[in-house]
């Protein structure tokens, strides 16, 4: 499995992922020609150099390097609600007072707002069926934030995920069957359709700037509120062990929660180490505890990233390399002296906690090392 920036060449796949996905993955619509520009726009963002976050997009591909099938997609957004706004239902607690404590009553409303603006978002992570795997969901989830320690500049202090909320197989929202009877006669994938395509005026003419009592909903729209599709459930879980908690703030549409963690929290981000690649096989002298634990390992790039996982890297207790097998080398473009980004899949090695980041033009003082 290689991870890499999407081409031109991965329209076809990429159109059939979006069409596969569902109406409830908004950030991957099934039209060819915005797919086609999505596609050019990461190009162009992996080949900028870029001091600050922008309007980047990165969308990455996990391929199977055997047969060259595409088995899912991940992307990251630099700045999210800068270009199009970015806006949410935010949850707020309503207490209606009485002069008797007993007879207090607390509600929740829903609030309208932009909260978000500025942030780095993690977004487009879907594996397809036929390919679901051990490791691959990890390695669609976990790169981008191996990607995000190796070229921290281009990204925001908060990240935050928008997760997928509760639909039937038929794409319907029960959070949205309620809301569209208030504010506009629209099924959810027209809804969908339209906030997508950044349609002028969408937000402001169908849903309403004064907050809506969550006491008037359906049971079954106000069970909805701040849950996750049940294919999203372990992309949520996943993301809460690295860290990102959810902060009361809910999709106008469906109402899935999102999510927000400090980049430099994320645990992904602060396990992520470099070092200096050493191809061969691992020394029989050395105890370093590598061998056979599974890792994600990178090569330093941008526009020519790539990714993979494998137990087929050892650290050294001697020096700052990392000895990597010569055809996972061949694969990820890395040759002897070259940096090599690595994030290890289980527990850490205390013993190599002391070490520093190779010195070198790329090296980046954020990344700090895990083993």
């Amino acid at each position: 499995m290689i991870i890499r920036p999407i081409a031109p060449r991965d329209l076809d796949a990429l159109e059939q992922i979006a069409t596969e996905s569902g109406p409830g993955f908004t950030s991957l619509m099934p039209d060819r020609d915005a797919l086609s520009r999505k596609i050019d726009h990461s190009v162009e963002s992996f080949a900028r150099t870029v001091t600050k976050p922008g309007d980047e997009h990165y969308l990455f591909v996990l391929e199977d390097s055997t047969t060259g099938d595409i088995m899912g997609t991940t992307g990251i957004e630099a700045a999210a609600g800068v270009n199009r706004p970015l806006v949410h239902f935010r949850r707020n607690a309503v207490i209606h007072h009485a002069e008797d404590r007993q007879k207090r009553q607390i509600e929740e409303s829903l609030t309208r707002c932009q909260h978000y603006t500025g942030c780095t978002e993690v977004c487009s992570l879907y594996l397809r069926p036929e390919f679901r795997r051990a490791n691959a969901g990890k390695l669609l989830s976990r790169v981008r934030f191996l990607f995000m320690a190796l070229h921290p500049e281009r990204f925001a202090d908060t990240v935050i995920a928008e997760m997928r909320g509760v639909s039937d197989a038929s794409g319907q929202s029960p959070f949205w069957d309620w809301l569209r009877h208030q504010v506009a006669d629209l099924d959810f994938m027209s809804a969908t359709q339209l906030a997508c395509c950044g349609q002028s005026g969408f937000i402001d003419r169908f849903i309403p700037a004064t907050p809506l009592c969550t006491r008037q909903m359906t049971g079954e729209a106000i069970a909805a509120i701040g849950q996750v599709h049940e294919d999203t459930r372990a992309a949520r879980h996943m993301l809460e062990r690295e860290g990102f908690r959810h902060r009361r703030f809910v999709d106008l549409l469906d109402g899935g929660p999102t999510l927000e963690c400090r980049r430099s929290d994320i645990a992904s981000v602060r396990e992520t180490f470099l070092a200096n690649t050493v191809t061969g096989q691992q020394d029989p002298a050395d105890n370093s505890g590598g061998t056979g634990k599974s890792a994600i390992v990178a090569n330093a790039s941008c526009s020519e990233f790539r990714a993979t996982v494998t137990d087929q890297v050892w650290p050294t207790t001697y020096s700052n390399d990392l000895v990597v097998e010569p055809q996972i080398a061949k694969q990820l473009d890395l040759g002897d002296g070259s940096l090599v980004c690595c994030l290890p899949l289980g527990q850490t090695n205390k013993q190599s906690q002391k070490r520093q980041p190779p010195r070198h033009k790329q090296a980046n003082e954020e990344i700090r090392y895990a083993y």
